[in-house]
C-alpha cells in the first residue's frame, strides 16, 4: 500500500514536498512514479525513479523545476516541487511499477492521491 502525504495550498512561488511512504512492507517494486490530474484532464506523468539504482526520468514539462527521491531506509520515495503555478493544480498520485515506463497502465500499485492547490 502506498501512501501520500504532504499536499496543500500553496501560493504562486512556493514549494511543496510531496511523500510516497510504503505501509507495511520494503518497497520491492522496480520503480515508484509521479503523476498528476487536473480537473477535466487526463492523468499526466510527471517522473520515475528506479528504486535500486536511484536513477530518475522526468517529462519535459516538469524538468528542473520538479525533483524526485527516495530514501530507501524509509521506504519513502518523494516529489519536491518549486515554482509551483496554479497550472500545477491537480491531484497527484504515487504509483508502484515493474517497469521502466511511463506508460501509467503498467503502474499497479497507485498511492490515493494528495490535493496540490495554488493560489495567484
Amino acid at each position: 500500500q502506498l501512501v501520500e502525504s504532504g499536499g496543500g495550498l500553496v501560493q504562486a512561488g512556493d514549494s511543496l514536498r510531496l511523500s510516497c511512504a510504503t505501509v507495511g512492507r520494503t518497497f520491492s517494486r522496480y520503480a515508484m512514479g509521479w503523476f498528476r490530474q487536473a480537473p477535466g484532464k487526463e492523468r499526466e506523468f510527471l517522473g520515475f525513479i528506479r528504486w535500486t539504482s536511484g536513477i530518475i526520468s522526468y517529462a519535459d514539462s516538469v524538468k528542473g523545476r520538479f525533483t524526485i527521491s527516495r530514501d530507501n531506509a524509509k521506504n519513502t520515495g518523494y516529489l519536491q516541487m518549486n515554482s509551483l503555478q496554479p497550472a500545477d493544480t491537480a491531484v497527484y498520485y504515487c504509483a508502484a511499477t515493474s517497469w521502466s515506463t511511463t506508460d501509467e497502465r503498467k503502474y499497479d500499485m497507485w498511492g490515493q492521491g494528495t490535493q496540490v492547490t495554488v493560489s495567484s
